[in-house]
């Protein structure tokens, strides 16, 4: 299995502490467990080095963001740099892309997408890391993982539970 973190934005959300050089997932607004400041991208990165998924990630960035990625984690982070930021769609079908032609991942090896600043507890990346028995237990070829929303909202489309099986559910 491998993980895709996306790593974009523009930097409105928080502005004027976040900008065009410096998009929110990098401000150092959260607290580690030593009382010490800490980005989201250093969160994200610590918990997957914690359930032992760092090595088979990768972070897909815009050119714009790779020097402060690296100053964050470090020189060695495996990054898909974007030649120019487009969409959420160019930046998965890049990074997949990179892992067939350049890592030589099997096609049929399970990829995994994800922000690269979701505030999670370390558990949800136990849920990430079962994902090839979830799809081979359910007969799937796609998964998303998500919460019961608590309020309607058409920012991501609806997505309607149809069978329940257990921690899974089919949807329409």
């Amino acid at each position: 299995m491998r993980l895709v973190l996306l790593s974009g934005g523009s930097g409105k959300r928080l502005w004027p502490l976040s900008n065009d050089s410096r998009s929110k997932q990098f401000l150092k607004v959260l607290r580690d467990d030593e009382d010490k400041n800490q980005s989201m991208v250093q969160r994200v990165w610590k918990q997957l080095e914690q359930v032992g998924l760092a090595d088979k990630s990768i972070i897909a960035t815009s050119a714009a963001q790779v020097d402060m990625i690296k100053s964050q984690l470090g020189e060695s982070v495996p990054l898909v740099i974007e030649p120019e930021r487009r969409d959420t769609f160019a930046a998965i079908a890049l990074a997949s892309s990179y892992l067939h032609s350049i890592e030589k991942c099997d096609i049929n090896e399970t990829v995994c997408i994800l922000p690269v600043d979701p505030y999670v507890n370390t558990d949800f990346f136990n849920v990430v890391k079962n994902m090839d028995q979830i799809l081979e237990d359910t007969r799937s070829d796609i998964s998303l993982i998500g919460v019961k929303p608590t309020f309607p909202s058409e920012k991501y489309g609806y997505i309607v539970p149809k069978s329940n099986n257990g921690d899974t559910y089919a949807v329409e």
